[in-house]
């Protein structure tokens, strides 16, 4: 294999481990846009199965009152539908994906710009040299 395809097929899998990154990141936040959902939206809750008239909760992260935390006590629903170890569990799991998804996409970039730079210089010396293309 000459060196100019060798080096053409390296950027190609250079290409395809960043898109592994990008891959992640955009599962990361998905994951992240999804905690956000559980903790900002107002949300409603069945008191019983198929409850014509829901009970509208508000957000877990801005109620005034202690409907998200301590609504169990009063006989409040709004409690039990959203709990806190889910949300705290979808960023948990964002951590390693993103962490996973900055290294392949770092190391993609660096190992096609390397390889750029490296075939700049390759024709940098043909020039100052004066021979041909391999």
């Amino acid at each position: 294999m000459r060196s100019r395809d060798y080096d053409l097929d390296f950027r190609d899998r250079a290409g395809k481990t960043r898109m592994w990154g990008l891959a992640l990141l955009s599962l990361a936040a998905l994951l992240w846009a999804w905690c956000a959902v559980l903790l900002l939206m107002p949300y409603s809750v069945d008191e019983k199965p198929d409850d014509d008239y829901p009970r509208e909760c508000e957000s877990r992260l801005f109620t005034d009152r202690g409907t998200a935390n301590e609504g169990s006590l009063r006989g409040d629903y709004c409690e039990d539908e959203r709990d806190w170890p889910e949300a705290v569990a979808l960023l948990g799991l964002s951590l390693p994906v993103s962490t996973a998804g900055v290294g392949l996409f770092t190391i993609g970039t660096v190992t096609r710009r390397m390889s750029s730079h490296s075939q700049a210089m390759r024709e940098l010396d043909r020039l100052a040299t004066g021979t041909p293309n391999d």
